[in-house]
């Protein structure tokens, strides 16, 4: 499902977070990867080479974001990216962090080749996102933002109708606000969370609204 011209989305299934595929290059989030075969096929159905994403950017360390992370790498030879605070997590398969076992599962060590920090920039052919730092739902969460075309990918930080839990391990809410607040600063026009269907237009309105109901 195209969501903006260059950018596809692949919705997650059950659990599963949704993930991004930007100009073919750039890949947010992985799911689970319990349906890793079933991605790649319909990748492959669309006339997508999976081969040729060259980066994963995870927007937080959750099992439900980051575990089809190897079989990609493996496929694409692609880099890992995550937040520093939330790479040791990844690196050292920590599975109370990553929440797997919450999952029935465990979740293997992943080399993490990029430490992201506030404002790195991820460029593809046709978008240039910025790194915010928001911390809350985890540590080392993000969202992605493209000020020219007014796109946020928010993860777990923000959703269409709510935001995320901030009383799981490594969550704290008075951070979360704090980076709801900083949401709020922004301009933006679509609205492509970690889970659920995007949103186009209101965006603001509802973070106002949620904020209000924070206080």
């Amino acid at each position: 499902m195209q969501v903006y011209k260059g950018i596809l989305l692949m919705n997650g299934v059950g659990f599963e977070s949704n993930m991004y595929l930007i100009d073919k290059e750039v890949l947010v989030d992985t799911g689970t990867g319990l349906f890793f075969p079933q991605i790649r096929e319909n990748l492959i159905n669309l006339g997508i080479d999976p081969k040729k994403i060259k980066l994963i950017v995870n927007t937080h360390c959750h099992f439900d974001h980051v575990g089809g992370d190897k079989s990609f790498r493996d496929l694409c030879n692609a880099e890992i990216a995550i937040h520093e605070n939330d790479a040791q997590a990844l690196e050292e398969g920590d599975n109370n962090l990553t929440l797997a076992t919450m999952f029935g599962k465990k979740i293997k060590s992943i080399t993490v080749d990029r430490r992201l920090k506030e404002r790195d920039r991820i460029k593809t052919s046709n978008f240039c996102f910025e790194v915010i730092h928001t911390p809350g739902h985890t540590p080392g969460s993000i969202c992605l933002y493209e000020s020219k075309k007014k796109i946020l990918i928010s993860g777990d930080t923000l959703f269409s109708d709510g935001i995320g839990r901030s009383d799981l391990p490594g969550g704290d809410s008075d951070l979360l606000r704090e980076s709801l607040k900083k949401l709020s600063k922004l301009k933006i026009t679509y609205l492509l969370p970690g889970h659920g269907m995007p949103k186009t237009g209101g965006v603001n309105f509802l973070l106002k609204q949620i904020l209000a109901r924070m206080k």
